[in-house]
């Protein structure tokens, strides 16, 4: 696949790792972004896959971007501005986008910091469980930029807008517990349980009709920017190519026999 995103399936769920430990796995160039959109289109498309874990490896999740690039404009920093502009648009922000467009519900193990870039990581993933490890920050401000890959449209959506606010104008890093208490995580666990736990939910989610969870995946996204009419349609027409599913079948017959026990 890539030697900055390692593939593994075991049945129905793959896991990501971002592998660039030395550099804190920093998204610091279009090889690595590109490594990321194409797993992620990958995933999309194979139709064994009904659950993905995104994490990283060694001590951090995603030191986000190359602060050395910046200082020397190179990278995605270089050039004029409608250079950056260009780059920025056809290079890291094709992440945002791969996720938006991800059929299967992700789950974000979160083992070490989340900065930047990788706070906004994080965020486009639909789950986060956190080791207690975790730091997160939105720190873009803490270097004079904004977020560029999506974090202003992410971040309100996960934790609401005033925290999101507080986060954004701040830059401020907080802990796991703290990200627990805003709603950006949903659990905290021991470094050591992480990855059991995430493979648990992942086991959890897969156990249950793929076609199923990907239009139930594909309604919640919707409805992020959809009105409720326009939602509800979609969900009709969801709802008939869910009932004439096998799935639908067996998840009924499985329903039923363990009633009568």
């Amino acid at each position: 696949m890539s030697d900055f995103v390692l593939y593994e399936q075991s049945g129905g769920v793959v896991t990501l790792t971002l592998n660039d430990p030395d550099a804190r796995n920093a998204l610091s160039n279009r090889t690595q972004w590109q490594a990321i959109v194409g797993a992620l289109d990958r995933i999309s498309a194979d139709m064994s896959v009904k659950c993905v874990i995104v994490t990283g490896a060694g001590s951090a999740f995603c030191a986000g971007g190359n602060v050395k690039d910046m200082k020397n404009k190179a990278g995605i920093a270089g050039g004029d501005g409608n250079t950056i502009r260009e780059g920025y648009r056809s290079g890291i922000q094709q992440i945002p986008l791969a996720f938006a467009r991800l059929d299967v519900p992700a789950i974000a193990a979160v083992n070490g910091p989340a900065v930047g870039a990788g706070c906004d990581l994080a965020c486009m993933c639909d789950i986060r469980i956190a080791s207690d490890k975790a730091r997160f920050a939105e720190s873009f401000v803490k270097l004079g930029i904004i977020p560029g890959d999506g974090g202003a449209w992410l971040l309100p959506r996960v934790v609401g807008y005033s925290k999101a606010a507080e986060l954004t104008f701040t830059g401020e890093m907080i802990d796991a517990q703290a990200a627990l208490a805003c709603g950006l995580v949903s659990r905290v666990v021991a470094p050591e349980r992480l990855m059991d736990e995430a493979r648990e939910l992942a086991g959890r989610i897969a156990a249950n009709s793929g076609p199923a969870l990907r239009m139930a995946k594909r309604l919640m996204r919707e409805g992020q920017h959809t009105r409720i009419d326009t939602l509800l349609e979609l969900s009709a027409a969801m709802q008939a190519l869910a009932h004439q599913t096998p799935e639908h079948g067996a998840a009924i017959d499985a329903f039923l026999a363990a009633m009568k026990k």
